[in-house]
């Protein structure tokens, strides 16, 4: 959750930084909230002063005294009351971009950063569909729409791409998980997903549980409620997951193949590290991430996610996106976002400084997911990276 000791310091620039996201009528709506829990608390402690009296009171003090309880009652309903509005809309109000994403409201107001390799000149490029075994109908048929398969050689490609990010990041200081899949509310609502991505959300709901549809919550969460020793960060952890999403609104989008689906696998990278220190951690993941996919081999660019489609928690997110033959054009397949105080904040996670409390920063990253294997069957029509031959990938994929 945003700051708001500084959004009452400063509103004008955090309501107009939350235009950007659509959220100035959010903002608006906390600083009232805000401002009418502020003007009760001093009501509620005069009348407590009040009801402090030394020895026994008299009858006319005994009757005054059961008077300003009643006020005092009436009173603390009305602040209860305003600080459960007051913190409602709190969690509704997302994290303020920063102020070098790009204005825009969809994918096509992102700014591209950088571009490398060629894409391939093929003739007849072939959707990953028709190189690689997807079983989509089965899976249809005990699963329903968005669920597959990858089966045999499609299947080793998979394992080779994990098991190669889990490498790459642990020799650059990553600690590896396997991390719960499925999270309590707390959870969700600390990471940002709950309330504004509920609809998007697997709910099991006579255990109280949720599906995540990334390991992002649970890494996240792994300090939850928790005082870090600053002298430990920053902390760089990862983790293999299966992730669940319900893509709700993606009717109609991405109906073919494997690209958009139900369940997919993923390896993340989550950081928590000192407020002063994220942006250059953000450039150092996004590097970890182009590095990652040039040592594939496979096109790409990179872009600077528009702000009003940035997720509630990101201040700024910067996607990797490979060339996608079939479809001829540029396709996410990891993005990077720098999420500033706000989930540790929601989740309660503090550091000590010089004998004070402060809010560390996260960052979360997407190494490689499913897509990847999709490119690398589409850009290379079968071959294989050589990189994932020693991860078990066999030098060809056949159907």
């Amino acid at each position: 959750m945003i700051d708001l000791k500084a959004a009452r310091n400063d509103p004008d620039a955090f309501r107009g930084a939350l235009a950007r996201k659509g959220a100035a009528d959010a903002f608006d709506a906390l600083l009232a909230a805000d401002e009418r829990w502020r003007a009760l608390v001093p009501r509620v402690d005069e009348l407590r002063s009040r009801m402090k009296l030394k020895g026994k009171p008299t009858p006319e003090q005994a009757e005054e005294l059961q008077r300003v309880k009643e006020e005092l009652r009436a009173a603390e309903e009305s602040l209860a009351a305003a600080e459960a509005e007051r913190d409602e809309l709190l969690l509704q109000v997302p994290n303020p971009p920063h102020e070098s994403a790009p204005d825009g409201d969809d994918e096509d107001d992102a700014v591209e950063i950088s571009r490398w390799g060629d894409p391939p000149a093929l003739a007849d490029p072939k959707e990953h569909t028709e190189i690689g075994r997807f079983e989509m109908e089965r899976a249809a048929r005990i699963s329903g729409a968005r669920f597959g398969y990858l089966v045999g050689d499609t299947a080793l490609l998979a394992f080779a791409l994990y098991r190669f990010a889990l490498d790459h990041l642990v020799e650059h200081g990553f600690t590896p998980m396997l991390p719960p899949v499925l999270v309590r509310e707390q959870a969700m609502v600390g990471t940002g997903f709950f309330p504004t991505e509920t609809s998007n959300i697997y709910a099991l709901e006579e255990d109280g549980l949720f599906l995540t549809g990334t390991s992002e919550v649970a890494l996240a969460s792994f300090h939850m409620d928790e005082i870090v020793d600053l002298a430990r960060l920053p902390l760089r952890y990862t983790a293999f997951s299966p992730c669940f999403r319900r893509e709700a609104g993606a009717a109609g989008r991405d109906t073919r193949g494997m690209f958009r689906v139900h369940q997919f696998n993923k390896v993340e990278m989550f950081v928590f590290t000192e407020p002063g220190a994220s942006y250059a951690e953000h450039d150092r993941m996004v590097e970890l991430e182009e590095e990652f996919v040039r040592r594939l081999g496979l096109p790409y660019r990179a872009v600077n996610v528009a702000a009003g489609d940035l997720g509630a928690s990101a201040a700024k997110k910067v996607d990797i996106e490979a060339w996608f033959p079939a479809q001829e054009r540029f396709r996410e397949i990891t993005s990077c976002s720098n999420t500033t105080d706000y989930q540790a904040r929601r989740l309660g996670i503090r550091v000590r400084r010089d004998g004070s409390l402060e809010t560390p920063h996260t960052l979360n990253g997407t190494m490689v997911t499913d897509r990847a294997v999709l490119a690398i069957l589409e850009n290379f029509q079968g071959d294989v990276p050589e990189v994932l031959v020693p991860y078990g990938a066999p030098a060809r994929v056949e159907p």
